[in-house]
């Protein structure tokens, strides 16, 4: 049998259900666990209708950059993360490379890589990228608890910057767990990118 660490060794495990990649994660300790029960909830389901306009909204946005606002989205808890993809047979057991990921990320990071947008020293974003976030295929889970919801979707970005280099796409689906407290937030996301190499300047953008 073995233990966690070693299955961080080879990498993330492919997390089905029961289990999710923040618990695999290093700082995602803290992060719900609550996972879907049940098909997905019908198209003209209220919390379906609710959760789609919480995707779409975000997306806003995040292509104005309003990141501070993006930030109220968030629960104290969250955890962001998106593991380093890797190609491996059927059999083997992760799609990840080993303990990696391009965002591994809480709630204190993320505030932390905002607040340097902010200042003159976000060299990577100034002049700011021109940013379109294309969210579709959303599709809604209950959870065990009525105040939280498993939201999937399909996530494109088109991303420019400046006027001599070319624009750059990033295909991904996304798994979060939204939470009701004075509103609703994402109190846990998971980024599937896909593709192995990453094929922009930077990752000094939001998914």
């Amino acid at each position: 049998m073995s233990t966690p660490g070693q299955d961080r060794l080879v990498g993330f495990r492919r997390a089905g259900r029961g289990g999710t990649y923040s618990e695999q994660a290093v700082l995602g300790g803290h992060a719900p666990r609550d996972q879907r029960i049940g098909d997905s909830l019908p198209f003209d389901d209220g919390r379906h209708l609710v959760a789609h306009r919480f995707v779409v909204d975000e997306a806003y946005l995040l292509d104005a950059q309003a990141y501070e606002e993006w930030l109220d989205l968030l629960t104290d808890d969250v955890h962001y993360i998106m593991p380093v993809r890797v190609t491996t047979a059927l059999g083997a057991g992760f799609d990840s490379s080993p303990g990696m990921a391009h965002f591994d990320e809480n709630k204190y990071s993320l505030s932390r890589r905002v607040a340097r947008f902010l200042t003159e020293h976000a060299w990577t974003e100034d002049p700011p990228s021109r940013l379109r976030h294309y969210v579709t295929n959303v599709r809604t889970f209950a959870t065990e608890k009525d105040d939280h919801l498993i939201v999937e979707s399909a996530e494109l970005l088109f991303r420019s910057r400046g006027d001599v280099n070319e624009a750059a796409l990033v295909s991904c689906g996304r798994e979060d767990l939204l939470r009701f407290e004075d509103r609703w937030k994402v109190a846990r996301r998971t980024i599937f990118i896909d593709e192995s190499v990453i094929r922009m300047q930077n990752l000094a953008i939001f998914l």
